[in-house]
């Protein structure tokens, strides 16, 4: 396991939810502007290519790993055709498991 692509990961984390604090914690506002919304989809493809590269033996991680890969596959192949939605779902349900699954198994 490597530590140093669970941390960038967790970066990549850092900076959705700092992003959508930006618009005062309102996920669509933030998934709606021109800036903001290819910051999230960029973070969200190196989250998905960084998991889609390792190897666990964690049960919880790798189904993480596994659907954070297929996000990352939507996003790069099919840019203009991201549902927003989904992408919100995954923001607003996904995000903090993934990372608090990511600290626990840092600590």
């Amino acid at each position: 396991m490597s530590k140093s692509k669970l941390e960038f990961i967790l970066q990549m984390i850092d900076d959705i939810e700092y992003i959508i604090a930006q618009h005062n914690g309102i996920v669509t506002d933030a998934l709606s502007h021109r800036i903001s919304k290819p910051a999230v989809l960029m973070s969200f493809l190196q989250i998905g290519e960084t998991l889609g590269k390792m190897k666990f033996e964690d049960d919880i991680l790798a189904e993480y790993a596994k659907g954070a890969y297929n996000v990352r596959n939507f996003i790069a192949h099919d840019y203009e055709g991201v549902n927003m939605a989904i992408i919100e779902n995954i923001v607003r349900t996904m995000l903090k498991p993934l990372k608090e699954a990511i600290e626990c198994e840092l600590a």
